[in-house]
This record gives C-alpha cells, structure tokens and sequence, in this order.
C-alpha cells in the first residue's frame, strides 16, 4: 500500500513540474511574473514617443523623411543621424520643444516665428500631455537616438560606426537601450547592453566576440533551456564573423562594453 502511495506522489510531483516547466516556457505571462523584466529610461521613451504619434512627422523610428513644404529645410527634422546638434543645445532645450514646441530663445526670435508660420508642420506643444517621468524617458530616447553619444577611446568609437553601419540598433534599440518586441523569446524583447540582461547572456569578452561573430554562444546553445528560446524566439542574432575582420569585431566588442560600463549616464542631464 505505501508503495503505491509513494507511486502516486511521484507520478503527481512529475505531473506538477511538467505543467509548471509548460507554463514557463509557453505563456509569458507567467514568465513575467517570474522573471525580472529589464526596462531602461530610453526604451520607456520610445513608447513615449509612439504614444504622442512623433514618428508620424519625424519619420519612423525618428529617422526622417517626412516633407514639410514651406520648411527652410524641405523635411520634417530627423532625430536620428547627429541632426539634433543642429537644432538643440543642451538636454534643457529638448525639454523645452516637446514642452513648448520650442526653446524660449527661438520662440521670442521674430525670424524664428515667421519660419514656423511658413512651414506646413510646426512642432507642436505637449506640457499638457506629459508628465515629469515621461519628460526625462523622452528626453533619454531622444539623447540616445541623436547619435550624438559617442565614445573618445578610438577603438571604441570605430565600434560606434560599425554598429551604426550594421544596424544593430534596429534590434537592440538607440544606444543599445533594448526592449524591441522580440516573439518567442524568453522575456519577449530583445535584450540590450545597459543591464542584467546583458550580464547573464555574456561572461566576459570571449563570450561577447562569440555572440557577435556566431550570433550566439556555447553556454547557452548547450543549455536546454537557453537552446530552447534562442531556436524558438523569432529575432535571432545574425552572425557576423564571415563579413568583419577580427579586428572590427574586437571594435564592436569595445563599443559594446563601453554602453554596457554607462559611463555616459544619465543621458536626461
């Protein structure tokens, strides 16, 4: 009798872990309960961002192209690509245009005025739509989508280039912030190079070269876990070891550490 009784609860406690090991890996949900999902100021301002509709006038992703007859530059201004530092001094002055639509030394600047009024799209003001905590997202997407933060150590800053040239920040989101929707993968996003995300899926440089030449690494194409997600998450990491010299791999690998250290934070100051 107990025998069979110690069956039984065997059979049960099987029976109990494989639906729990089935939740986890089939209804995210769960896993975000679960799981500690990494959020950073700059991806929270890109959801910002959509949800006041800037990329309907500054192009997707804020990368232009829109046209803006009447304009003295024929387009909507990008934020993407260094075009801020044409427009915007300081992290202050951003506040301002998404407060106020402009910076008070160009709203109280006549010739600045009769340009706007000339133009079909004018910036419009959002301090009535926008709280503190979204301001400073805002304020940190815009700064890390300005391509304006860049590293001094030259290794690090060609890394910079390749990155931008590769379009990794496609995927891992402006300056590596993360938090693009991601299909099947373990917490649903993809992963960026600023938190804990990046610490448990890279341990040390040979595993971050590995990640960018082979598009993922050994540890956790060996764990039936990791392989699990990696296999089954619809974005996967490209491989780029047949198309870049070891050294710009190494670059890539550099600039990669350098977001990761955040030595440029915050980027709301």
């Amino acid at each position: 009798m107990w025998r069979a009784r110690i069956h039984s609860l065997i059979a049960r406690a099987l029976i109990t872990l494989a639906l729990l090991e089935s939740a986890w890996l089939v209804y995210p949900i769960v896993r975000r309960h679960v799981l500690a999902i990494e959020d950073t100021p700059a991806a929270r301002g890109r959801r910002v961002a959509a949800a006041l509709g800037c990329f309907g006038c500054h192009g997707p992703e804020g990368n232009g192209g829109v046209r803006n007859p009447g304009s003295e530059e024929g387009t909507v201004p990008a934020f993407t690509g260094q075009t801020q530092m044409m427009f915007v001094k300081d992290a202050g002055e951003l506040r301002e245009y998404v407060l106020d639509g402009a910076p008070r030394r160009k709203r109280e600047d006549p010739d600045y005025r009769a340009r706007m009024e000339a133009a079909a799209h004018r910036m419009p003001a959002f301090r009535s739509y926008v709280d503190g905590g979204d301001l400073e997202d805002l304020v940190a997407y815009l700064r890390a989508a300005s391509g304006q933060v860049v590293p001094d150590e030259p290794r690090a800053a060609r890394g910079a280039e390749l990155a931008a040239d590769l379009g990794c920040f496609g995927c891992h989101g402006p300056l590596g912030a993360g938090g693009l929707p991601n299909p099947g993968s373990l917490k649903g996003y993809v992963p960026g190079f600023w938190g804990k995300d990046f610490d448990d899926l890279v341990r040390g440089d040979d595993e971050l070269r590995e990640w960018i030449a082979e598009g993922g690494s050994r540890r956790l194409r060996e764990h039936p876990v990791g392989s699990f997600f990696i296999q089954r998450q619809a974005i996967k990491m490209a491989a780029y070891g047949r198309f870049l010299a070891e050294d710009d791999v190494g670059a890539l690998a550099a600039y990669v550490r350098w977001v990761h250290a955040g030595s440029w934070q915050p980027l709301s100051r």
